[in-house]
C-alpha cells in the first residue's frame, strides 16, 4: 500500500556499491550510506584526489592533467588513462602511481552518479538523522540476537539449517515486539477479556493466566 512504501533504506559499508544505490534511487527511495575510507596505499593518491568532470567525461588529476575513458569492463566499470608521456615528467609521480609504464588507472562505474547522490546528501541533517537511528534499532537486533538468542555461534551446519535457525530465531523476536506492543497498546486486553467470558474457568490477573 502506498501509505507503507518504504522511503529511505539506511546501510552500513557492506551495502555502498553502485548497483544497490541504483536500485534504490530508481524505485524512488533515499539510500542512506555511510562514510568510507579511501582505498589504496596510505602514500598514494586515492580516487577521491581525482575531480571528474562530467562535460569532458575524464577526470583531472591533482597536477591538472586529464585521465580520458579508454574501455568498459565486464563488470560495467569504465576505465581512465593518463596520457604516460606527462605522467613521466610529473613531480607528484612518486605519490600518484607505481606503474612502471608511468599510467594511472581510475575505474567508475557506470552507476556511479547515484552513489554520488548519496555521499552528497551524506552531509545533511536529513541524512544524519536517518542513520543515526540505525544504531539505535536495527544494531541494537543484531546485539540481542547474538547476546540473547544465541546467534553468535551455531551447532549447526549447512546452509539451509543455519537459515532456518535465523529465521526461527528473528521470528521469534519479532514475536516478542509484538507482544510488547500489544501490550503497551492494550490490543491484546480484549482479546483476553474476551477469552475469559467464552470461558470462565480461566482467570487473567497480572498478565498472568491462571487456570482453576
Amino acid at each position: 500500500k502506498k501509505q507503507h512504501a518504504i522511503r529511505s533504506v539506511v546501510m552500513d559499508a557492506g551495502y555502498k556499491t553502485a548497483t544497490i544505490a541504483k536500485y534504490l534511487w530508481s524505485h524512488n527511495m533515499k539510500a542512506v550510506l555511510p562514510y568510507t575510507r579511501p582505498r589504496g596505499r596510505d602514500n598514494l593518491f586515492s580516487k577521491r584526489d581525482f575531480i571528474y568532470d562530467h562535460y569532458l567525461d575524464a577526470y583531472i588529476c591533482p597536477d591538472n592533467q586529464l585521465l580520458t575513458y579508454t574501455r568498459l569492463t565486464r563488470e560495467g566499470q569504465r576505465v581512465f588513462k593518463s596520457n604516460p608521456e606527462k605522467c613521466a615528467t610529473c613531480s607528484l609521480r612518486t605519490t600518484c602511481t607505481t606503474s612502471q609504464t608511468h599510467e594511472k588507472f581510475l575505474f567508475r562505474h557506470l552507476w556511479e552518479p547515484y552513489l554520488e547522490v548519496s555521499e552528497e546528501l551524506r552531509y545533511t541533517d536529513a541524512f544524519k538523522a536517518l542513520y543515526r537511528k540505525r544504531k539505535e534499532t536495527i544494531e541494537r537486533c543484531f546485539a540481542d540476537a547474538k547476546e540473547k538468542h544465541g546467534m553468535r555461534f551455531t551447532t549447526y551446519r549447512g546452509l539451509r539449517k543455519v537459515t532456518l535457525q535465523a529465521m526461527l530465531t528473528f521470528a521469534a523476536m519479532n514475536l516478542k515486539k509484538l507482544a510488547l506492543w500489544s501490550w503497551k497498546s492494550h490490543a491484546f486486553l480484549s482479546y483476553f477479556e474476551l477469552s475469559i467470558k467464552k470461558r470462565p474457568f480461566l482467570h487473567f490477573e497480572k498478565g498472568v493466566f491462571l487456570q482453576f
